[in-house]
């Protein structure tokens, strides 16, 4: 990725998921200069965050008086104040923490309340990069579908097991399944010995309950959307199903850049 000007101010855009926390470094106008992930610890003092950004943020040669802002998304609450302390103590003074509510899209939900901002923010960005009828396909710790209408309408959707949490369990509630590396695929969905089966079973086991749920969204959205994908395990599904016409890695992280802009940059 292109680097940044040692005085170039930059926006530091953080989505906290349960498993890891994913950072984008953005220049002022959008570009995407650096991303870095890493464990989300419910335990972690203000302390060990400030040096574990600044390790990355050095790294990256990114000084933090380059720091011109922060947007932040959590599914974590434990570390919301946390992010904060660090974050007004030691970074910056404008300060973007992203809550449901200050997501710019009418909800079509029972419960609007209940959705998860990260949810919300993918949804925001979808829209706002398509323009059209559009299902977020999230590859998490959880697997969540997430369906925006023709008129930009966040219409609620879909909630499954992550793949790497289900490898994860089965490794850990069976006596004689190894834990696998997902990469690289299987040639084949036969599977002839243990491991080829159970990386069969896993990958193209979450092709077929993508495409399954991406058809019937799409059948009761009515709006021939587009299928995209995002998420750290998106590049390895993406591949083997092809009803996923787009693949945006760092979706949230872009949706929270732009937050930042409309609320605080501009």
């Amino acid at each position: 990725m292109p680097g940044a000007a040692k005085s170039e101010e930059v926006i530091l855009c953080v989505d906290v998921g349960n498993t890891s926390t994913a950072c984008g470094v953005f220049r002022r106008d959008g570009l995407l200069l650096r991303t870095f992930r890493f464990r989300t610890r419910t335990g972690l003092t203000p302390e060990e965050l400030l040096l574990t950004l600044r390790a990355f943020l050095d790294l990256m040669e990114v000084p933090l008086r380059a720091l011109k802002g922060v947007a932040y998304a959590s599914v974590v609450p434990p570390l919301d104040h946390v992010w904060e302390a660090v974050v007004r103590h030691w970074l910056v003074k404008e300060w973007l923490a992203v809550s449901p509510e200050r997501v710019p899209i009418p909800v079509k939900l029972r419960y609007p309340a209940e959705v998860g901002a990260d949810r919300l923010v993918n949804a925001y960005a979808a829209w706002r990069r398509w323009q059209r009828a559009v299902i977020v396909v999230d590859y998490g710790t959880a697997t969540t579908f997430d369906c925006v209408s023709s008129r930009g309408e966040y219409l609620g959707g879909a909630i499954a097991p992550g793949l790497e949490t289900a490898a994860e369990l089965l490794f850990r509630r069976t006596a004689k399944l190894p834990r696998v590396e997902l990469e690289p695929p299987p040639e084949t969905a036969l599977g002839r010995d243990t491991v080829s089966a159970l990386k069969s079973g896993l990958l193209y086991g979450f092709v077929g309950l993508t495409e399954g749920l991406a058809a019937r969204l799409s059948a009761e959205m009515g709006d021939q959307p587009l299928v995209v994908a995002t998420g750290g395990l998106a590049r390895i599904i993406a591949p083997l199903c092809p009803v996923i016409k787009e693949v945006v890695p760092e979706l949230t992280l872009e949706g929270l850049y732009h937050l930042y802009q409309e609320r605080i940059g501009r």
